[in-house]
Order: C-alpha cells, then sequence, then structure tokens
C-alpha cells in the first residue's frame, strides 16, 4: 500500500455510508463523528499501533454516557490504496462488531446470533450476542480458519480464562483474530479494546487449521450484555 491512512472524516465518512446501509437509516459526519438515529454514534479511538491501515473504532449507543455505552473495537484492513484499506477495514469491522452492535439495537436476529447464558455454544452465565465470522487468505485453503470458526464455537473454549477479569457488567466487547500459514500465526482476544494474555494463549492452543502453503485468518466479535440466570 502506498501513502498513509486517510482523512478521518473521509474514514468517518465510510463508516457513515455503511451504516446508512446497513440500517436503512440516515448517518452523516459532523462534530468529529459519524453520527447516527437517536442518540447513536461512531468515533474514531487513539490509534495504538501507529500503522496506516489500523483503525481503532468506538460505537457510542448514547452520546451523552459515552463512558458506560461505548463498545471500542480495533481493525486492520488491506488493499493497493489507503482508500481501499480504509473501506475494507471499515466492512470488516461492520461484518463483524458493527453487526453484533446493530443486533443488540434491534433483537431480531437480523444481524446476528444471540446465545442464552446456558447456551452451550455461549459463554456461561451470560447474554451473548454473536457478529459475523469474516475470513481472508491466499491459497487453496484461503477460508479454512474461517470454515472451522463457524463450526466449532469459541467462546466456550476461553470461558475458563476470561472468568472474572472484565472491568463492567454491562456490554462488554470481545474480538478474536486467529490464523496464519506458512510458518507464522496469529491469535488475538481483545476485551473491550485491550489485549487479553490469557485468553490469546486459549485461542492459540486450539486446534485451528495452520494452512502449509498460503494462509488463512478469521476474525468475529462477541458482545457480552449483561450476565444473567439461566
Amino acid at each position: 500500500m502506498d501513502g498513509g491512512r486517510p482523512a478521518d472524516d473521509m474514514v468517518l465518512g465510510l463508516v457513515a455510508d455503511q451504516l446508512s446501509a446497513a440500517m436503512g437509516a440516515p448517518w452523516e459526519v459532523r462534530d468529529g463523528m459519524a453520527k447516527g438515529p437517536g442518540t447513536l454514534a461512531v468515533v474514531l479511538g487513539a490509534d495504538h499501533t501507529g500503522h496506516p491501515s489500523h483503525l481503532d473504532l468506538d460505537f457510542v449507543l448514547n452520546v451523552n454516557r459515552p463512558r458506560e455505552t461505548t463498545i471500542s473495537d480495533c481493525v486492520t484492513g488491506y488493499g493497493s490504496t489507503p482508500e481501499q484499506v480504509a473501506d475494507q477495514a471499515v466492512r470488516m469491522w461492520l461484518g463483524t462488531t458493527g453487526s453484533a452492535v446493530l443486533e443488540l439495537l434491534v433483537q431480531d436476529g437480523s444481524h446476528a446470533v444471540h446465545f442464552a447464558p446456558g447456551d452451550p455454544g455461549g459463554l456461561p452465565g451470560w447474554h451473548v450476542i454473536h457478529g459475523g465470522i469474516n475470513g481472508w487468505g491466499v491459497g487453496d485453503e484461503h477460508d479454512a480458519v474461517q470454515m472451522w470458526a463457524v463450526q466449532h464455537p469459541l467462546l466456550p473454549h476461553l470461558a475458563p480464562v476470561l472468568k472474572g477479569t472484565f472491568d463492567r457488567e454491562l456490554l462488554v466487547g470481545v474480538k478474536l483474530v486467529f490464523g496464519g500459514g506458512e510458518g507464522s500465526e496469529v491469535a488475538e482476544v481483545r476485551v473491550g479494546g485491550v489485549g487479553h494474555e490469557a485468553a490469546s494463549r486459549a485461542l492459540a492452543e486450539l486446534d485451528w487449521p495452520r494452512p502449509q502453503r498460503g494462509f488463512s485468518y478469521a476474525r468475529t466479535f462477541a458482545l457480552l450484555v449483561h450476565p444473567d440466570e439461566d
């Protein structure tokens, strides 16, 4: 990729356009944010990498109460131009993190999947909204990790190390990115936008595919809405 990251307003414009299409309601860029219906907004968070292909995006459910209602995440795009990279990153974010947040708003199963506190595919004790599982790669096994993730629930394997580590009781975001190939791999879990070392190690120990040629990655996001009794 040539050049640096596009201007903030251009990135927010991509966010506004894609959320407008996803929600069927207008979003616009104003006051340094992508502003949606009611109290909804998306703002660019502090860049913790300095890499031009990396975006930190905060979905704010209530701009009047950002501390309690912000769902933070980050995403890395790819492409041949800064504009393509930013567009791909926002699409990746919307298909995973965004889909979980949009499902929180509508509660009808149209954007993401719900897991009750006792569901074996979820996280014990929590109502979970599980966003989409996106994948990318190169070679004959380019979608191997994504397909594996679709068939193998991840949260139950992370539950023992996640238990008791959350800093709030509502709207806890858990992002997972993992995969690799040709001798290198990535396994990252971020909770509330912050890396979780124990969960990342647990994710790395799972038996997801390791392509011998090319590479394959998957990304997903789970929104822990609130703890509850089964």
